[in-house]
């Protein structure tokens, strides 16, 4: 447990320099150069490194198919559920798509790592690149929309280059393509910036925001959509699917985790109230500390 703990926290000490360093120059460090900065060029290597790192092996889809039939029927339910419950259009697209865009990759491999073992690393990868495509699709088109038409929102998908740099990278892949040493190195390093800008970025957003001011109805149906109707579907799903114990466990554990800080990323790059929903990728980070320990339990009955 303690190693599962220490997964989490080990990487909150980025934001915290994020949120000093904009109380402390405040206006001097603009939030959205840093987002546009790291959306449109870093995580561009991230996305190279995260997938050539090792071959992506066709068999090993099964798993991400289970989890995102899971992320399309919460996202379907959710959207018809909310537009009964939210008026306000950006309010409606935050408790639309928040929820199911989790931290999958950062948050997510280390923590099943630490719960099962290298052996989960597999399968960790390629279902956070099925939330890649769901994030940068899904998420975007949201987000989008809380801001945009129809029309302009899947215009925006198109423009975010990490998208069509996971496309080139899984056809370079699939086709035995080895990068050498060298050029792992060069994205190796642009990968680790955009994922330290990423928490940096969170800890900047996080400054200022006031936890009290945001609509109580919202954090309450974005909380309840991620740690609880969304692990609860995902245990009934997965009740009814013959697979191995830890497959089942890793895919659960990954629609568990909190939000990922991506959804900052795309509420200020589309300006979709991204206080607000710093506020909830905040709350859903500190209840996930408590909740974790309750997931890993309900492993031993899948």
């Amino acid at each position: 447990m303690s190693s599962i703990l220490f997964s989490i926290l080990a990487i909150y000490i980025f934001i915290v320099i994020g949120f000093v360093a904009k109380m402390s120059f405040k206006e001097r460090i603009d939030d959205k150069t840093v987002t546009l900065i790291n959306v449109y060029f870093l995580q561009i290597f991230l996305t190279f490194w995260g997938l050539l790192i090792r071959p992506v092996d066709a068999n090993l889809f099964f798993a991400p198919s289970i989890y995102l039939f899971i992320v399309i029927l919460v996202l379907i339910i959710s959207a018809f559920v909310a537009k009964k419950i939210f008026e306000d259009k950006k309010e409606y697209s935050i408790a639309t798509v928040a929820a199911i865009v989790g931290n999958t990759g950062n948050l997510g491999i280390p923590l099943n790592i630490a719960i099962f073992g290298e052996e989960s690393i597999p399968y960790t990868t390629v279902i956070n690149l099925m939330n890649v495509f769901v994030v940068y699709t899904l998420g975007v088109y949201y987000y989008s929309r809380g801001s945009f038409d129809v029309k302009t929102s899947l215009k925006n998908i198109v423009k975010i280059p990490i998208l069509w740099a996971a496309a080139a990278a899984i056809i370079l892949s699939v086709n035995d393509y080895k990068p050498n040493e060298e050029i792992m190195k060069v994205l190796m390093m642009g990968a680790y910036a955009s994922i330290v800008m990423q928490l940096f970025l969170f800890g900047i957003y996080l400054y200022g925001t006031k936890i009290t001011q945001i609509s109580k109805r919202l954090t309450l149906w974005v909380i309840s959509l991620k740690f609880i109707f969304l692990p609860a579907a995902a245990f009934l799903i997965l009740s009814f699917i013959e697979l191995d114990s830890m497959i089942k466990g890793i895919i659960f554990i990954e629609l568990m985790v909190p939000l990922a800080i991506a959804n900052v990323n795309f509420a200020s790059l589309y300006d979709c109230k991204p206080k607000v929903v710093t506020a909830l990728v905040f709350i859903s980070s500190i209840l996930f500390l408590g909740a974790i320990f309750a997931g890993v339990k309900v492993l031993t009955y899948l």
